[in-house]
């Protein structure tokens, strides 16, 4: 797998049938729009990895007397599915055994009535012992394992709630993080605070897991960290803060919680829990239970119940998803079958357009710290995410709702004024989320303090949300349809941006899907609507990388473990549909679309298509934090084939009549002849 295909399709050769590619479109759009929900909407399902069902057991567990029954069935689909030969537990298919993950999984079974003699947890136990025990996990598996006495206290990061009352104009503060982030860390504050405890019977103790057994010292923070560093002096104020902690007046802590309180119920209004998101939810529970409120309180039964929602529930195994996806998914499927032919009046196309405008923001939310009076207008992720819009999936909408109420690339001002207005709105919220680099991130501006990563409780490489590439060039694709040109300063500012973060082989990074193939299929999108030349030399440069790391059988594939070692891992991978369609478009975007390393990739595609219309795809191609959670978003690898095909058929359609034009048209001396 990655090795490169190097050919050249000799003038003679036929491009691809268009027949084929026209009967492929037909089936997959067939199968699409079967999938639409009565509503108008569309979400797949969305699949993470084990730290879904444990930290779901340990949060059962925290409540006190759960259904044994169902934390079986939570561990029998983690162990089923996710264990490796080497008895550990990887954050993506295929990836090497994660301790933190492992140790989780071995303590939610026992949890669940499993014996550390059953010989899969024999094999996990030797598998966390040579990864270096539970002294190496991260900090938010300490913190839960300090709640059920596995884990001291004193060797987890302190995360004061006083941090509520650091001014936002203060280098460091609660909105200079990321908005996940935010939600993950306030609920974590008020548990870290409380420290509370909940007894576990003995047998369920994982003492075995420590390299020293039972007894052996927990390591300080401050271990193996030079003094003379930003580590080190936050590590210093950590010592501080847990004298702090010990003493018996904190003027401050009591209002500080009552505020951290009060965030989260604000943020529960219009919410799918608070963030919407599965971490941030299993920690409000815990919080609010921290506070006082009872099993029933409506915070409580909030939350719970969205979690629940999460659940999918197969015979004797039950997994979790870590949120819905539809706004996305929506926007997505829309963009796809418009642009594969599909009319913009079509019924299926009139539903969604009509769910979506459903789905718009109108709460100035946390983005509206950062970004000043702007008026809301964007999308979130989720079904319902009021506080949270993100610029990926509000540009994502928006063009879906170009392509669908403006045919034949009429001006988005003749929309009708219900879409219009809308896109209006869209438009001005993401302009007024342009970082000062001139990038955009996705949840705020100019979220990009660095010395947020030396923070001792920030080992989740999660706590910043700056300009990213895909993000970027995905903006500029978007204005392109609004008729913004490249004269525009702002988009300057992008353009340089996006040059600026270019790998020297070609690539761009890929923040939100993995990972250079994402980043630079959007990158050339991005760049080659917004009118950058084919020819130029980013482009020619990036063209010929993809078509340096093609697979032998014509398609393309990464794995996540290129966030870890891009050098050895770098768009190397079984190839999947989705990278396919995305190398293909990026192709497609500098001019070589009917080039060998195209007709190749098409062939794969048109091959690997079941009879239903759709494609398989078992390996995770979704980022949610590189290195540390990666997603399956389980339409992948269907709406980016039919999207890829449709712009195929698109550009050879638009060649075919350009020819034909061209033959109609004399030539400047009269003769007649074909122009080229």
């Amino acid at each position: 797998m990655g090795t490169a295909v190097a050919r050249t399709l000799p003038a003679s050769e036929s491009p691809l049938p268009i027949e084929e590619v026209e009967d492929a479109v037909r089936r997959a759009q067939d199968w699409l729009l079967a999938k639409q929900r009565p509503d108008g909407h569309w979400v797949g399902e969305l699949e993470g990895d084990t730290i879904l069902e444990t930290e779901y057991v340990l949060m059962l567990q925290f409540l006190g007397d759960p259904d044994q029954e169902k934390l079986r069935k939570l561990c029998n689909y983690a162990v089923r599915h996710w264990q490796n030969e080497d008895g550990g537990f990887p954050i993506y298919p295929g990836g090497p055994s994660d301790v933190s993950a492992s140790v989780k999984v071995y303590f939610a079974c026992k949890l669940s009535g499993f014996s550390a003699d059953v010989e899969f947890m024999h094999r996990t136990k030797e598998c966390v012992l040579r990864l270096g025990g539970v002294t190496h996990c991260n900090v938010f598996t300490k913190l839960y394992l300090a709640i059920f006495g596995q884990y001291d206290w004193e060797a987890v990061p302190t995360i004061p709630p006083e941090f509520f009352f650091v001014p936002n104009w203060f280098y460091l503060n609660l909105y200079a993080m990321s908005s996940w982030s935010r939600c993950i860390l306030v609920p974590l504050a008020v548990i870290n605070a409380c420290r509370p405890y909940r007894e576990v019977p003995h047998q369920c103790d994982i003492d075995e897991l420590y390299l020293g057994g039972k007894g052996e010292g927990r390591p300080p923070l401050a271990h193996g960290v030079r003094p003379i560093s930003w580590r080190g002096f936050f590590l210093a104020a950590d010592r501080v803060l847990k004298l702090h902690d010990k003493s018996p007046i904190k003027p401050l802590r009591a209002t500080a919680l009552r505020a951290a309180e009060q965030w989260m119920r604000d943020r529960q209004f219009a919410s799918g829990g608070l963030g919407a998101i599965f971490p941030a939810m299993t920690h409000a529970v815990m919080a609010y239970k921290c506070l006082g409120y009872a099993d029933d309180h409506p915070a409580v039964q909030h939350e719970l119940a969205e979690l629940a929602s999460f659940e999918i529930e197969d015979g004797d195994e039950i997994r979790l998803q870590p949120c819905f996806s539809p706004v996305w998914d929506t926007a997505l499927s829309v963009n796809a079958l418009v642009d594969s032919g599909l009319p913009g009046d079509h019924p299926a196309i009139g539903s969604a357009v009509e769910w979506l405008l459903s789905k718009q923001t109108t709460t100035q939310a946390d983005w509206a710290v950062m970004s000043g009076r702007t008026q809301p207008g964007g999308w979130f992720f989720e079904y319902e995410n009021e506080f949270y819009p993100d610029v990926d999936d509000t540009i994502m909408v928006l063009m879906a709702l170009y392509k669908a109420s403006c045919p034949n690339g009429a001006s988005w001002t003749d929309a009708p004024e219900r879409v219009r207005e809308a896109m209006r709105r869209g438009l001005d919220w993401v302009w007024a989320m342009q970082n000062k680099d001139g990038g955009w991130g996705s949840f705020d501006k100019d979220n990009d303090r660095m010395l947020f990563q030396y923070v001792p409780f920030a080992d989740h490489n999660a706590m910043l949300d700056p300009a990213t590439s895909d993000i970027t060039a995905r903006t500029l694709e978007m204005f392109s349809y609004f008729e913004v040109t490249k004269s525009d300063p702002r988009v300057k500012r992008a353009l340089k941006f996006l040059h600026q973060e270019q790998e020297a082989d070609g690539s761009w990074f890929g923040r939100w899907g993995v990972n250079y193939l994402y980043g630079t299929w959007q990158t050339l999108r991005g760049l080659g609507r917004i009118g950058e030349d084919v020819r130029g030399a980013s482009i020619r440069k990036a063209a010929a990388w993809l078509k340096g790391v093609q697979n032998e059988d014509g398609g393309w594939g990464e794995t996540c473990r290129s966030y870890d070692d891009p050098e050895r891992f770098k768009a190397k991978g079984p190839s999947t549909a989705s990278q396919t369609s995305w190398a293909l478009m990026g192709l497609m975007n500098a001019g070589c679309n009917e080039s060998a390393e195209a007709v190749s990739g098409f062939e794969y595609l048109l091959r690997t298509q079941r009879e239903d219309g759709t494609w398989d795809e078992p390996w995770f191609t979704g980022t949610g934090f590189p290195r540390v959670f990666y997603l399956r978003y389980h339409l992948y690898c269907h709406y980016f084939p039919l999207w890829a095909m449709g712009q195929h058929l698109e550009i050879r359609r638009h060649a075919k009549g350009a020819r034909r034009r061209s033959l109609a048209v004399p030539s400047a001396n009269g003769n007649g002849a074909h122009h080229k």
